[in-house]
């Protein structure tokens, strides 16, 4: 848990689960793996196991913690939709953000079909709520395909992280899409990232009306290329309108 995040586009950061495993191009050099591996094997270290995937339920509570409304991002270090996850730690996890309603929450995966599903169960005549934000991770044309699984996905709000951004990603529709962040890759090895794929998805946006937030050039660190596209910054937020009541499966199976 960690409050005034350094990401641009949060102010803290929440994580009930820790690791991961790499399973697309995107992830070849996380910064989250790159960061844990460092304290493998330092006994009492929160990374003692590496990267390795650990479920933390006594973290589960901390958002309770914070009377301030906050943006919160959701397993920055990890993804609440890996394969190892069980549906009932995730069904904790969202127990706890439709009851601490007085943040916003964002729910990042590249396990965008596992989530789709895991949603439509959840809630099956109605949408995750306006500030539980659910969103997918998009490097190249080539991850097109979790857009929408995204976009089958009952929820109010729908958000694409298209970082980092290593290809261009061509045609995408951007129907039911609440905003998009796009960033450059950081760290030692980071590939660069070619201003027209960036304007490319900008001008998209601005056509569609989705809000563009571009989050940083990258390089050899996160701020090493600044965070200016065509001389400005781009920090455009969706517009939520005002949140409904949560209707979930089991709220109306104890009913």
């Amino acid at each position: 848990m960690a409050d005034n995040s350094a990401i641009e586009w949060t102010d803290a950061t929440w994580n009930p689960v820790t690791g991961c495993t790499k399973i697309t191009r995107g992830c070849d050099n996380c910064y989250a793996a790159r960061f844990a591996e460092r304290w493998r094997g330092i006994e009492g270290h929160p990374y003692e196991q590496g990267f390795d995937l650990r479920l933390w339920p006594g973290r589960l509570d901390q958002p309770a913690r914070w009377k301030a409304p906050r943006m919160i991002f959701v397993n920055s270090m990890s993804d609440l939709f890996h394969k190892r996850v069980s549906h009932a730690f995730i069904d904790e996890v969202f127990d706890r953000m439709e009851t601490v309603d007085r943040h916003t929450y964002q729910v990042l995966t590249k396990r965008s079909s596992l989530m789709r599903n895991y949603l439509r169960r959840r809630y099956p005549n109605g949408e995750a709520p306006a500030h539980i934000w659910c969103g997918v991770s998009v490097e190249d044309s080539a991850a097109a395909s979790r857009i929408r699984h995204l976009q089958a996905a009952p929820a109010k709000v729908r958000f694409l992280s298209i970082e980092p951004l290593i290809g261009p990603v061509g045609e995408i529709d951007l129907t039911g899409i609440s905003w998009v962040i796009v960033g450059g890759e950081s760290g030692p090895n980071a590939r660069p990232m070619q201003l027209e794929w960036v304007r490319d998805i900008r001008d998209r946006c601005a056509r569609a009306k989705v809000p563009f937030f571009f989050k940083q050039w990258g390089g050899r660190t996160p701020k090493a290329g600044g965070r200016l596209l065509d001389d400005r910054e781009w920090n455009e937020l969706p517009r939520i309108a005002a949140p409904e009541p949560v209707v979930n499966t089991m709220q109306k199976a104890a009913a």
